[in-house]
Parts: C-alpha cells; structure tokens; sequence
C-alpha cells in the first residue's frame, strides 16, 4: 500500500478545522499540556545526582525481578480483521474494493478501506475531512447486525483453537494457543497460517496475526504486517527485548496522544528510551505509572486468560468521559465530538485492561434538558472505533438536538481480576495529584 502524505493530510485537517470549536478546545488542552511539561522538566532539572541515583537503582531491582519472572513459555495469537466494517460492506457490494470508500457519514468515519487509506482518511475522521482529503470518496451506512454476523463466523474459527477465546471487540480476538501447539505438534506460525486461511474461506474477508509469548506483545505484533499478514515474536528474551527496544511508546496499548507528547518531551520516543530514563520516571511520576512504562517497556503482559468481574462486585463500575461545550446544533461537529470522547474513553480503557459491553450516552440540551441513551452488547468491546460506532448509533437517534454536554460511559466490564507487574489500574496519574477523577495522561 502506499505511503500516506502526511503533511498534506495534516495541513488539510489543519485548514478544516481551525475556526471550530473542536479546534479551540485542542488548543486550550495543548496550553495545560505544554505548562504540565514545563513543570515537569523544572522538576527534573532540580534532581540530584543522589537523588537519580537512588531512583535508578530502585528502578533496576524492579527491572531485574520483571525479566526474572516473564514466562516466555506460552504462545498467544491476535487476530485483528482488516478494515472489517469496510470488508463487509464489499462482500455485498463487490465494486466498492476499488473504490476509496468509508463506513459512515459526512459527521464521522466509522472506518474506511484500504483504498480510503492511501489518502489519510482513518477511523473517527471527520466525514466532511475525509471527503476533502478523498474527493471520490464513497460513504456506506454502517451494518452491525451484518457485521456481527459475520464476527459470529470466526469466532467459530477462533474457537476450534481456544476454546476459551477473549473476543476483544467485534474484529479483534486473543487466543492462548499452548495448548493446541503441543497437541498437534505445530508452531504458533502454523495455526495463525492455518487460522487465518479459515477465516477467508468462511467468510471471504481476511485478518492479520500477531504471535508472541504474552497477550500484550501479540496484540503489539498484530498491528505489524497489515493487511492479510502475520508475525512471529519467538519466545526468546533476547528476540523480545530487540523488538521492544525499537518500538515506539505509541505503539503500546495505554499510551495515547498527550502521554506520547510529553514523554518525548521528556527523551523518551522508544520502549528503550523509557528504560534509559527509568530513574527519572520513578522521580517524575508516580509509582504506578513509572511501573507501567517500565513493565511496558520490557514486554511483560498476560500469560492466560482473564477472569469474568461482575458490575457491582470487583473492580471499576465504569468509566466515563464527558465534554461541556458552546451550544451545538451541528450533525457533523455533535458526531466528530462523539468520535472525540470514543477515542479518549477507550485509551482510559487500555490503560486498565478493561473491555465492557454497556455503553451509556449522556447528553444535556440547551435547555439544560438530561437525555441518557444506553446499549448492552452480546459482546465485549474496547477499540476507540467499536465505542463510537455504538455511541454513534444512540447519539443519532435522538438527532436533531442542540447539545452543550456529551458523555460517554462504558461499564459492565471484563477485566483481569490480578493484572502483572505493569498492567494495574492507573488511577493515580500523577504524583500528588488531586484531580478527583478528571482525566490525566499516566505519569507524566
């Protein structure tokens, strides 16, 4: 596929966008993002050399005891569908493969094909950014009883190799393959060659697979060779710390758009930039959070599968993300603001290893009217796009409506009840914060 002009998509996103709201409110939050970096480079600058010191090698027993105890004996696969709203749409309408084509409408983008993509138009895009990016550009109503159809259909697949499979949304699933390997005498390679061959031809679209030793650096691997490909992480320590090494701190599930900025304001751009500064971490943020991107860092994630929390019982009851702004009528910015707090709301998501399946839309009218909108799904979702797509739904139901609040809530969860070293719940950001539940970037 090729490569994306990345200046010209950001100068038209650029262009469409600076006299919206939208765009005024990312300033504001790029202000309080830029005055949180500075203070946090005037606290590192007033670091002793002591004082680093006794960070480093409290951060290096912590380092040791991780690689000690990663079990690099398992197989784990993810299976991630490639562009599944807009291959499903092709499998009706065969003549849309070759046309640059979005599943959604002018307010937002639920996905696009791979066409659509050597333009820049990407999932929660703006429609009308997207058209401009992409004249030609067709846009598909979405489909999710036939989306979920088809999701039904490999999930039979994923079944045949572990039986007890987390669907992670309906285009994303995690399979623990040991057992499968060593009964049939095959490699992780093998059964994701032999997985993903079933997968199109039962349902004639195709999926890409990450294979590794632990959930998180198979669902990193996942995202490598797209479309219709594969890679392979040997279980090997010295395999895994190469290619953690150079991997970007975006590419790690947790680690959005602001946490990204302020890292590398910070030096740190790589997995191996993050254990470089690993003393100025533990100095700059909290434990938890300098946990994380330690244990991040090195790979570590899950070895076997969650277990089910019941709402009410253990861990978080939901999370919510929500927005005040000016009265807006608008269809196209009211979406693009849904698309917005979708994305916000699933990086908070992967921070905490959650996934849920009741969505709740919040809206308050300018007539300080509360409308609240909920879905429970047959399954478990995660992805900024799955969240959207959902919300978008409930959201376009109560339209035409001028609206100065939006939330987004997700809650009953599927959460890992006893999360590794590195994966726990970042609820404490910041060291001393007191933001009483507004979200931060972790740590820094």
């Amino acid at each position: 596929m090729q490569s994306v002009d990345a200046a010209k998509v950001k100068q038209v996103v650029f262009e469409l966008s600076k006299d919206s709201a939208h765009f005024k409110n990312e300033e504001r939050k790029q202000v309080q993002t830029a005055a949180r970096i500075k203070k946090l480079q005037e606290q590192r600058a007033k670091l002793t050399a002591a004082e680093l010191a006794l960070h480093t090698r409290a951060m290096d027993a912590k380092v040791a005891a991780l690689r000690a105890s990663a079990d690099l004996t398992r197989t784990w696969l993810c299976v991630d569908m490639d562009a599944f709203f807009a291959a499903c749409e092709e499998l009706d309408n065969p003549t849309l493969k070759s046309k640059p084509m979005a599943v959604g409408g002018i307010g937002m983008c639920c996905t696009a094909n791979y066409e659509a993509r050597k333009y820049g138009v990407r999932s929660a895009m703006p429609g009308f950014i997207a058209r401009k990016l992409c004249p030609e550009l067709v846009f598909v109503k979405p489909c999710f009883e036939k989306y979920s159809r088809v999701s039904a259909a490999t999930r039979e697949v994923f079944a045949c190799y572990d039986p007890d499979f987390e669907a992670c949304s309906l285009d994303e699933a995690c399979l623990d393959v040991t057992d499968y390997c060593t009964e049939h005498g095959v490699t992780g390679g093998q059964v994701a060659e032999e997985l993903r061959a079933r997968v199109r031809e039962r349902t004639r679209v195709t999926c890409s697979c990450g294979v590794a030793p632990n959930r998180l650096l198979a669902k990193i691997a996942s995202d490598m060779n797209k479309p219709d490909g594969q890679i392979v992480l040997p279980g090997d320590a010295d395999a895994v710390a190469a290619f953690m090494a150079r991997l970007p701190i975006r590419k790690v599930p947790g680690i959005g758009k602001v946490t990204e900025q302020t890292l590398r304001a910070l030096g740190a751009g790589t997995c191996s930039d993050l254990l470089a500064l690993r003393g100025v971490l533990a100095a700059l943020c909290s434990t938890i959070s300098s946990d994380f991107f330690i244990a991040a860092a090195l790979g570590v994630g899950r070895t076997c599968h969650s277990e089910m929390v019941r709402e009410g019982e253990v861990g978080r009851k939901g999370i919510s993300m929500e927005r005040t702004f000016r009265p807006v009528s608008d269809r196209a910015e009211l979406e693009a603001k849904c698309g917005e707090l979708a994305e916000a709301l699933a990086e908070d998501m992967a921070r905490e290893s959650l996934r849920g399946r009741t969505i709740t839309l919040k809206l308050k009218t300018s007539n300080f009217e509360v409308r609240t909108r909920a879905v429970t799904l047959g399954h478990y979702i995660s992805a900024g796009a799955d969240i959207c797509a959902e919300a978008l739904r409930l959201l376009r139901m109560e339209l035409p409506l001028e609206l100065r609040l939006m939330g987004i809530r997700m809650s009953s969860f599927f959460q890992v009840t006893s999360p590794p070293p590195g994966q726990k719940t970042l609820s404490g950001f910041l060291q001393g914060s007191g933001n009483g539940g507004s979200r931060s970037p972790p740590g820094c």
